[in-house]
């Protein structure tokens, strides 16, 4: 602590008690972390404050389309909820199969392979975004995920490096698409042997 507040201004609020949403709270066995507060002001944002509450938060048998049925009147709000639901699966992992029903009746068009970035054994950047504009293969779209993933690995290298943290190995970039791998091989090969 007293070494990145030699390089940064900071002030120490004391234990952590509230942090994105996530209310935190210390016993004798560790951390207990609940959203109640989080999931409150979703109940409100969805207008349910008076809805009944049920211990199974979705029916089991029936099954939400994208293609049958009525679509809901406001497509933004639903797709902003469904986002705000599956951050409330952190702490409520209960509920990830009815998070996840609504998101195939409200699907949220995303990148479909997320970037994540771990320092050692902890995760510590996940991402997944539309991309902004749409691909021709499998291995173009993995392409651009490696390329998203290197960036934001330069970014963290470089955050650390101004900590003063040292790195002894390598930081090591998984991509499981072959035609991608090869592709990133190339495009590599032809960067490093060119001429200025």
């Amino acid at each position: 602590m007293s070494l990145i507040a030699r390089e940064f201004a900071m002030k120490d609020l004391g234990n952590l008690s509230y942090f994105l949403g996530i209310n935190v709270s210390r016993n004798s066995e560790g951390l207990f972390l609940n959203q109640t507060k989080y999931a409150s002001e979703i109940i409100e944002r969805a207008d349910l404050v008076n809805c009944n509450p049920v211990k199974t938060p979705v029916d089991t048998n029936g099954k939400l389309s994208s293609s049958k049925g009525k679509p809901y009147s406001n497509a933004t709000l639903l797709r902003s909820l469904a986002g705000a639901l599956q951050y409330l699966t952190f702490t409520r992992p209960d509920i990830s199969y009815a998070v996840q029903q609504i998101g195939v009746a409200a699907p949220i068009h995303a990148d479909p392979h997320p970037a994540t970035v771990f320092l050692g054994d902890n995760l510590i950047s996940w991402s997944s975004k539309r991309q902004p504009t749409v691909s021709r293969s499998s291995a173009e779209a993995e392409y651009r995920g490696v390329a998203n993933v290197v960036s934001e690995s330069c970014w963290i290298c470089n955050l650390l490096l101004e900590l003063h943290v040292s790195f002894s190995k390598a930081t090591l970039v998984f991509c499981d698409n072959v035609s991608a791998i090869i592709l990133i091989r190339k495009s590599y090969s032809t960067s490093t042997h060119q001429t200025y």
